[in-house]
């Protein structure tokens, strides 16, 4: 009887339980929901309205506006044959290197026309070295193109083919883009022409280190994205829904050299600024703040007692340059450049690449916590205001001033380093960029304009000496 009652009393236990849980469910959550709902969000959420329905995800018209302003680009270059021993055995390797024969290597990329008179921008490494360049339109016609000019350190070259009333497209705004915007690739991968992938942006203002490598001054600042890109898509159009140009593909990352879901393009602001130069000038008028940098890490605000992970941190100026001379310090935090924040290190090098020489901008720095705005007039590549003049185009190269550091590194008074090459005689003669010429012969030589002067009324035969940055000593030849 003991064990019944004690049944009865736990069965109606587990009863009153679930009614009381019912009885929860039906009013409880309603209050709940409503209190936790009217808690102050966090300043980076926003709410949506109650009749908010996303933008229908139609491609088409993109596709259509931009298929059209891309085009095919395939290059010609000499490669070099390897040795013959026999050759080399009967005439010796002196007369086989001079009578080496040389092969038409080809090669493929995009390109993007950006005017309706026959402008069109590329990437540097599709048409670097390249003795004939053909662009194939959409409609399948082809025409020789010339080098207006270009810029390693950016990876972009502007093209001209002589052509009226292109179809072409519009310039758009990167700095618009959002994370998680839709955008199109429009290219020729693998030599499959008017191809258009469709991906997100998956991020904005990546570095790399890719550039930095090759040239002093590389800028990267790419919009990443998961649009399919492949070989032969480089110098085509990254645009978005509206069919505006907001990039242009430039590389990839990939563990096999296909596509892996990562792509990324070079921000159409810096594409318009470097064209539009190229263009007036024939020569990139690259503006400098004159400061080493470093993105601001937790590590290092701990070191240096810094309130917060922001701006990019000034590790160095350099002397005589923009930034020492408007008062900007060693330890300083860069945290805007007209009014634009900058948060890394790629941001803030796209932000001044986009002003010439002698331009002013406001510069917003903290400095033991405080923060004070500095107008800095910006200075050229051989730290003067002036805009830098095109080199002679039977050179084919860019020049620059040794700085003082590197001088005193590599033991020499002066120099004068190659910072762009093309083709021309300096490209022929088998100088390499990044190449300091010390003396043209035999007069030593410590600005760009001392070469213009040695070689302007020179007639005959040029004998240059000089070194490489690694210290290695090499002396080279061409005739005018």
């Amino acid at each position: 009887m003991k064990l019944k009652n004690i049944l009865a009393y736990f069965f109606l236990a587990i009863v009153a339980g679930l009614v009381a849980v019912f009885t929860y469910s039906r009013i409880a959550p309603h209050t709940i929901h409503e209190v936790s709902y009217k808690q102050e969000h966090p300043a980076w959420f926003t709410s949506l309205p109650d009749d908010y329905e996303p933008d229908n995800l139609d491609f088409t018209y993109a596709a259509e506006k931009t298929v059209h302003g891309v085009v095919h680009v395939t290059t010609r270059r000499q490669r070099e044959r390897g040795r013959d021993p026999i050759y080399d055995f009967f005439f010796g390797p002196r007369e086989r290197e001079r009578e080496r024969e040389r092969e038409p290597v080809q090669g493929i990329g995009s390109g993007v026309i950006i005017s309706e008179d026959g402008y069109i921008a590329t990437n540097n490494h599709v048409i670097e070295g390249a003795t004939s360049i053909e662009v194939t339109l959409n409609d399948g016609r082809s025409f020789e193109a010339e080098i207006v000019g270009t810029d390693p350190t950016t990876d972009i070259a502007l093209l001209k083919i002589e052509q009226q009333g292109l179809r072409y497209i519009e310039f758009g705004s990167s700095d618009d883009l959002k994370v998680g915007q839709w955008v199109l690739a429009v290219g020729n991968p693998m030599n499959l022409s008017s191809t258009v992938t469709a991906g997100i942006v998956s991020a904005k203002g990546r570095g790399l280190g890719v550039f930095a490598q090759q040239h002093e001054f590389g800028i990267e600042s790419f919009i990443q994205t998961d649009a399919a890109v492949n070989r032969g898509s480089s110098g085509g159009a990254l645009v978005n829904l509206r069919g505006e140009l907001v990039g242009i593909p430039t590389l990839i990352l990939s563990p096999t050299g296909a596509h892996a879901g990562n792509a990324f393009a070079i921000p159409v602001s810096l594409v318009r600024k470097v064209t539009e130069d190229l263009k007036e000038f024939g020569e990139v008028q690259r503006a400098l703040l004159g400061v080493q940098i470093r993105d601001v890490t937790s590590e290092l605000a701990r070191e240096e007692g810094l309130d917060k992970v922001e701006g990019v941190y000034v590790v160095d100026v350099t002397e005589g340059g923009a930034a020492v001379d408007a008062g900007i310090k060693p330890g300083d935090v860069i945290l805007s450049i007209d009014n634009k924040k900058v948060n890394s290190v790629p941001e803030l090098q796209e932000k001044i690449a986009l002003y010439r020489p002698k331009d002013e901008v406001n510069v917003l720095i903290k400095r033991n916590g405080r923060e004070r705005n500095i107008s800095v007039t910006l200075r050229n590549i051989e730290g003067q205001m002036d805009i830098i003049e095109p080199q002679e185009a039977f050179l084919g190269a860019g020049f620059r001033s040794v700085p003082d550091d590197k001088k005193q590194e590599l033991n020499i008074s002066h120099g004068v380093q190659v910072t762009s090459l093309r083709p021309g005689k300096i490209m022929s003669a088998g100088i390499r960029e990044g190449f300091i010429i010390v003396s043209i012969n035999d007069n030593p030589v410590d600005k760009p304009s001392d070469i213009r002067e040695l070689l302007q009324d020179h007639q005959g035969g040029v004998y240059v000496e000089g070194l490489y940055p690694d210290g290695t000593v090499a002396y080279y030849a061409f005739g005018l």
